[in-house]
């Protein structure tokens, strides 16, 4: 019997493979305890912004390799792209087996229309300005990098450890702007358009609420990110919940056997009803 837990729908962001500050171990170790029969990726999977042929370990290649064993074993998988690998969207409406390529996706899950889509499309500093979203990404990349060596000395030294890009976030003003005109942005959007459930990745701020716009209401989601947050969307009961991994001071440590990766060929549904037959 399979100790992994069943769940309906699961939706990853903001996993950045490809530079110093992803969590892979963490996601391969999440990615082995659950089986879903949905998985969407919602942008920012790979970092090709900042891809580099010096840096993809072992650990980074085993997240891709986790998903292509997933499609094969039957759980569709929805990769949708973001700015970071927005070099896939010429790729958009491609599908192989049970893997889809896309730039959004729209399901009707238990009678309610969901939207899913990465949002940097709604990013005004992503629209205008690209060369200063890139300068920033590699800024943001080198923080990741500084924090994490802080945080082993605190830890070595038996102390909570910090972040500090929540820091910033949460303690300039134009970032909490951002955030929140970000979320409101969207969520009237999808008010607009029909919608009852929308979910982004993208500000690597996980959290599931209710917005409200002209009388009426969107729950707002958001995945979060595998660079700081370790969350996840979790879909199964009727219900959507926030995943975050666990903080543990052990060192993870991957079995090197690899199962076989196979993709079979299968056709898609985007209307679901769960529990399915």
């Amino acid at each position: 019997m399979s100790d992994k837990r069943p769940l309906d729908i699961v939706v990853i962001s903001d996993v950045h493979l490809g530079i110093y500050g992803c969590h892979a171990k963490e996601l391969v170790q999440y990615l082995d305890s659950i089986d879903p029969k949905i998985l969407v990726l919602n942008g920012d999977i790979i970092d090709i912004w900042q891809f580099s042929k010096r840096y993809f370990p072992k650990a980074h290649t085993k997240v891709i390799r986790r998903i292509l064993k997933m499609t094969g074993k039957g759980t569709d998988v929805y990769y949708l792209t973001g700015n970071h690998d927005e070099a896939l969207r010429k790729f958009a409406g491609f599908g192989l087996g049970n893997l889809t390529i896309d730039n959004k996706l729209i399901l009707e899950v238990d009678g309610k229309k969901h939207w899913f889509f990465h949002g940097d499309v709604y990013d005004v500093t992503m629209k205008n300005s690209k060369w200063l979203a890139k300068l920033g990404g590699k800024g943001y990349d080198l923080l990741i990098i500084i924090n994490r060596l802080v945080n082993n000395i605190l830890e070595s030294m038996g102390k909570e450890k910090m972040s500090f890009s929540k820091k910033v976030k949460h303690g300039v003003k134009q970032a909490v702007k951002f955030i929140s005109d970000f979320e409101q942005v969207v969520a009237e959007i999808a008010i607009d358009k029909g919608f009852d459930v929308v979910c982004c990745g993208h500000i690597h701020q996980p959290v599931i609420k209710q917005v409200e716009h002209n009388g009426k209401s969107v729950t707002y989601l958001n995945s979060g990110d595998w660079v700081e947050s370790l969350t996840s969307l979790e879909y199964t009961n009727g219900q959507w919940t926030l995943y975050q991994y666990p903080v543990s001071k052990t060192r993870i440590v991957l079995p090197d056997e690899e199962e076989d990766t196979h993709v079979p060929w299968g056709d898609i549904s985007r209307v679901i009803s769960f529990p399915q037959q």
